[in-house]
């Protein structure tokens, strides 16, 4: 019988040919597999994409706010504001030492809410109180702020006088504060204007019950 031999190119073409053709069912299973995978993948896009689109909305349900909420933001600020210039001026003229530690404790207290109450119009849209404003603009409006003659008065006390008069001024400043924060209480939507509103009566309270304590000893 007799045996025909290939030449050696028809040979290595065999060869090449056998080799493609598992190369080329190679690269089909691949992409089969990565098409296989695309819904799965397509569905982690879709759903952080919802869970994006779904935040905002809660964002702003859990910060909204009213007219109410401006207002006592609006007013708040610049209330705290002369709070703090009040309680400065304790370093230096305050004769009685609770007097000093109640002063110190006030600025510490407020001047982390005027930023909060800060950031909170900024979010919403609405500048902050612009304080090189005349400040009598702001007396009429707000309870228990102090007139430019009752802070000069305030400056130029000394010793004993001062505490007294930081002690009297501070009562009726803290009250007006409640009287605003109250307000806020009752007609605010917001639940963290309504919080720090509750805070404040709480607070400024306890300070008032302080303060007449003082008073009485002085």
């Amino acid at each position: 019988m007799m045996r025909i031999s290939l030449p050696p190119t028809t040979m290595r073409g065999r060869t090449l040919l056998a080799g493609a053709a598992v190369t080329a069912t190679l690269l089909l299973s691949a992409c089969g597999g990565d098409h296989s995978a695309d819904p799965d993948a397509g569905g982690m896009n879709h759903m952080p994409a919802s869970a994006s689109a779904a935040a905002p909305a809660a964002s702003v349900s859990a910060g909204s706010f009213n007219d109410a909420d401006v207002s006592f933001a609006e007013a708040m600020i610049p209330h705290h504001q002369q709070a703090v210039q009040m309680a400065a001026l304790a370093d230096g003229r305050a004769a009685d030492s609770e007097v000093k530690t109640l002063a110190g404790k006030i600025a510490q207290a407020q001047q982390p809410e005027i930023d909060t109450m800060t950031g909170w119009l900024a979010a919403w849209g609405r500048p902050a109180p612009d304080m090189s404003m005349d400040a009598g603009m702001h007396h009429g409006s707000m309870p228990g702020m102090m007139s430019d003659a009752d802070m000069s008065m305030l400056t130029e006390a000394t010793g004993a006088a001062f505490d007294t008069h930081f002690l009297t001024m501070m009562i009726s400043h803290h009250e007006g504060a409640i009287d605003m924060a109250q307000q806020e209480v009752q007609q605010g939507t917001n639940a963290d204007a309504k919080a720090l509103a509750q805070k404040i009566i709480t607070d400024q309270q306890a300070e008032i019950t302080t303060m007449k304590g003082i008073l009485a000893r002085l």
